[in-house]
């Protein structure tokens, strides 16, 4: 006969359940101008007000970057359309990077 786990029901094996740590931390770009890019090759900027574990975007005075028609790989930077208010998938996302500059950070897959 199997001995019962004690610890509130479950089978967790005894562990305990631990929250998923996100790689990013976005706290220090709420409020900030961000550039973003998609899958798919779509590029847009905004501020930053919000985001969620899942790296959902909220952005606000979002402008998006159009592709130039003869090169569809080479952004125009001075054809642009304003969007607004924009909610980004998380999934979506290729690339998220300050708009005034990049930082870098340190590796998190590098165990210490």
């Amino acid at each position: 006969m199997a001995d019962k786990k004690t610890g509130g029901g479950g089978n967790n094996d005894g562990k305990e359940k631990r929250r998923k740590e996100s790689i990013l931390d976005l706290s220090k770009y709420l409020e900030k101008q961000i550039r973003v890019k998609f899958a798919g090759g779509r590029e847009a900027s905004g501020i930053l007000k919000g985001y969620d574990a899942l790296l959902n975007l909220v952005l606000d005075n979002t402008v998006e970057y159009l592709r130039d028609s003869d090169e569809p790989y080479k952004l125009t930077e001075d054809s642009t359309r304003s969007l607004g208010l924009v909610v980004c998938r998380g999934t979506a996302l290729v690339l998220i990077c300050p708009q005034d500059g990049v930082e870098s950070i340190p590796n998190p897959f590098i165990t210490q």
